[in-house]
């Protein structure tokens, strides 16, 4: 899965000898105290030969979490007299956003993106002022692996004298990311290294003030006795993993170009998300329509698929994902695949068959629109019913056709909204009330999806109200 790889055999070969030789606190004197150092200073030489920095600009810290909200706030922290404005693309990770949040008085200026999930340069370049203090681009999204322009945009940033702080996590396993950037953060779990362990990059020349309680280790940006056998696992996988890059990276790119392909073949009313290009090799993003992510991801769960969702609109949280509502795209049914290194053809071809009868038995629980739902059963074995959503369509008025979808969830007023368009006639309208906040980008993305025309949206007593034009 894209937020964690499984443990690469180098990672555990080295954790375990780490395990005898490197328990003991690298800041001692003693014999067993300078071993260790010795273990902990080429494990950063090694990370740091990889990364393309030198040593001493590299520390580890106990996540890539951390590692970002150390960047922030040290960056912040070290350029306060310029101002408090922070620059950040839309979809950066969710810790970036929190840490820039939590900073006194920052004034966070999110640059949009395309319906790829890619920023524009130019638009980086014109949201940055004398009163930036710092400014954050991720070098590949997390949830649908587009990947961002970070050289052009570290051009930029140094021509108006702002630091860039880029999240790494996703592609250091990759390879190393180019460009005059200032500050990067990544984590080892992503590439196949032990979980709990990550790093900070700070290059020379970059105004940081540690935020922490003052501490003598990793230049006091990383407070606390080291997790030395994680840590030189960690460095050994890296080296393991970018040995195997070139070759790996063909092999799944071409895997997932195959499920880019055939997955809106197979199901219909699917929206593939991220750029067909720019992208990591080895994850794609795909949305459902008339789609529960929680009951899809559990469908795929028990056919033997571990998949996540970029999604957030489950039974359990409402709200939508930050990056899907950035790009515009579908946020319903959403599916993200990440093929860990060594995936087989195989295992591919039997995601693909099993992958229509999931989606068919989901919509109709979800009481979907029957030919959507007989379209993707034909493709696979699961067989549903149609149930009652307790909505419907109310008299026509000004605003046409009102369905009252109120106190129902993702993908319940899409579903309601696909139902009644045939209702109308060609010209009329379909008002949506709906009080679920996905519902606000998932019936934009249906109308592109459909064909239809999106008027647009208007408060209402409850929620808001959605406006649909039929035009076919």
């Amino acid at each position: 899965m894209a937020s964690a790889a499984p443990l690469h055999p180098v990672a555990r070969q080295a954790l375990i000898a780490a395990l005898d030789e490197g328990w003991a606190d690298p800041a001692r004197l003693y014999r067993e105290g300078r071993r260790a150092r010795l273990l902990l200073d080429a494990a950063r030489e090694a990370a740091a030969e990889q990364i393309g920095c030198r040593p001493d600009e590299l520390v580890f810290t106990p996540s890539g979490t951390r590692a970002l909200h150390s960047a922030v706030a040290g960056a912040a922290a070290g350029r306060r007299r310029a101002g408090r404005r922070v620059v950040h693309s839309a979809v950066e990770h969710s810790a970036v956003l929190h840490a820039v949040d939590s900073w006194p008085d920052a004034e966070a200026v999110p640059v949009a993106v395309d319906r790829t999930g890619r920023v524009a340069p130019g638009d980086f370049a014109a949201a940055l002022r004398p009163d930036t203090a710092l400014a954050a681009l991720q070098s590949a999204n997390h949830e649908v692996g587009t990947v961002q322009p970070v050289a052009e945009v570290a051009d930029a940033c140094r021509a108006a004298g702002v630091p860039l702080l880029v999240d790494a996590a996703q592609s250091l396993a990759w390879g190393p990311v180019g460009g005059a950037w200032s500050l990067l953060a990544g984590s080892a779990h992503k590439w196949g290294g032990p979980p709990g362990v990550g790093l900070l990059v700070v290059r020379k020349g970059t105004r940081f003030a540690p935020q922490e309680p003052e501490d003598e280790r990793e230049s006091g940006r990383a407070p606390g006795f080291p997790n030395l056998p994680a840590i030189i696992a960690a460095a050994a996988s890296l080296r393991a993993v970018r040995a195997e890059a070139g070759r790996e990276a063909a092999r799944l790119s071409a895997l997932v170009d195959r499920i880019r392909a055939r997955v809106p073949r197979l199901v219909p009313e699917v929206e593939v998300v991220g750029h067909a290009e720019l992208r990591l090799p080895h994850l794609v993003t795909f949305s459902c329509l008339y789609v529960d992510g929680e009951v899809l991801l559990a469908g795929l769960d028990r056919a033997g698929f571990a998949v996540s969702s970029g999604s957030s609109c489950t039974s359990s949280t409402l709200t939508p994902s930050h990056v899907l509502k950035a790009m515009g795209v579908l946020s319903e049914g959403n599916v993200r695949v990440s093929l860990p290194p060594g995936t087989a053809e195989e295992d591919v071809e039997r995601f693909l068959a099993a992958l229509p009868g999931i989606v068919a038995a989901a919509r109709a629980r979800a009481g979907a629109p029957t030919a959507v739902r007989d379209a993707g059963a034909d493709e696979g074995t699961a067989t549903g019913t149609t149930g009652t959503t307790g909505t419907g369509p109310g008299p026509a008025g000004g605003d046409g056709l009102v369905v009252d979808a109120l106190g129902r969830r993702c993908p319940i007023p899409v579903i309601e909204l696909a139902k009644v368009i045939g209702e109308v006639p060609v010209g009329g309208l379909v008002t949506v009330l709906s009080d679920d906040e996905a519902a606000r980008l998932d019936i934009p993305a249906w109308c592109a999806m459909r064909e239809q025309e999106y008027v647009g949206e208007r408060g209402a007593e409850r929620g808001a109200a959605y406006v649909v034009r039929r035009r076919v």
